[in-house]
């Protein structure tokens, strides 16, 4: 991932000349974009509401190949995410006695290494997309974690209405918000305090700007830090940016919340 620059985090990439320039650095990347545009346009006017577009995007990248599907390149590179998301929450304290929600668990790229290092049963994973979930069971098998008993299931929303009351110790959603309008983020961040455990934590990541919010497509949302924090106030929740995760090699950023003092 490129390093985040102040030019970048003020670069409105919606823009005509941010995009005049891109294409002419990138020139290779210009038929690409122009096939994601065609396939945006075809999505927006097939599915009106935002879950059903992203479904139907998920489908059409998961066909290709589920790795690159959940935005890693290859297979070197999503071993490398999945790691670093790893590695980041058992330095902030996650235990495997501890219960996880993973929001938006895609196809286990850092699933996998928390369903084996916590106890069984203590993995849970969501995501909208039914494509996606039938290679994370694959991923599953191959990394033979069966016994574990993870919960890989399904969901429409971020009511999260199906759950109980103050189970999760660690809410995580990795790429999430990053593809996200700030109605589902904001659907999310009403519900997720009722399902955290008493000094539990949820994490999220999403693409920062420090300039104008803005979206590319309706697959690459951009939020300034306190649009975010204000809105998780707002549900009574706390929230803090994450400096020590800008130290890791990631274009996003990461904020964590808390129910309380």
């Amino acid at each position: 991932m490129p390093k985040k620059t102040t030019a970048s985090l003020n670069a409105n990439r919606s823009s005509l000349p941010h995009k005049v320039r891109y294409a002419l650095r990138n020139p290779g990347r210009i038929l690409p974009y122009v096939q994601r545009s065609a396939r945006d346009l075809k999505f927006r006017l097939l599915h009106r509401d935002h879950v059903s577009y992203y479904r139907a995007v998920m489908a059409s990248d998961a066909a290709r190949d589920p790795k690159s599907a959940v935005g890693s390149r290859n297979e070197a590179r999503w071993l490398a995410l999945g790691k670093m998301q790893f590695d980041y929450l058992v330095e902030h304290g996650l235990k495997p006695d501890r219960r996880m929600l993973d929001i938006g668990c895609g196809n286990l790229r850092a699933g996998w290494r928390f369903i084996d290092y916590l106890d069984e049963g203590n993995y849970y994973g969501i995501d909208i997309s039914p494509d996606i979930l039938i290679a994370a069971k694959k991923v599953l098998a191959e990394r033979g974690l069966q016994d574990k008993l993870p919960h890989l299931t399904i969901t429409q929303d971020l009511t999260f209405d199906f759950l109980p009351d103050g189970r999760f110790d660690v809410v995580h959603a990795h790429s999430v918000f990053s593809h996200s309008p700030i109605e589902v983020i904001d659907e999310c961040l009403a519900h997720v305090g009722r399902i955290l455990a008493p000094g539990g934590f949820f994490d999220f990541t999403f693409d920062r700007t420090e300039g104008a919010e803005h979206h590319v497509l309706r697959e690459d949302f951009y939020y300034r830090t306190g649009t975010l924090i204000a809105l998780a106030e707002k549900h009574g929740l706390q929230a803090r940016f994450m400096d020590d995760w800008e130290k890791r090699p990631h274009g996003q950023s990461k904020i964590r919340v808390t129910a309380g003092p």
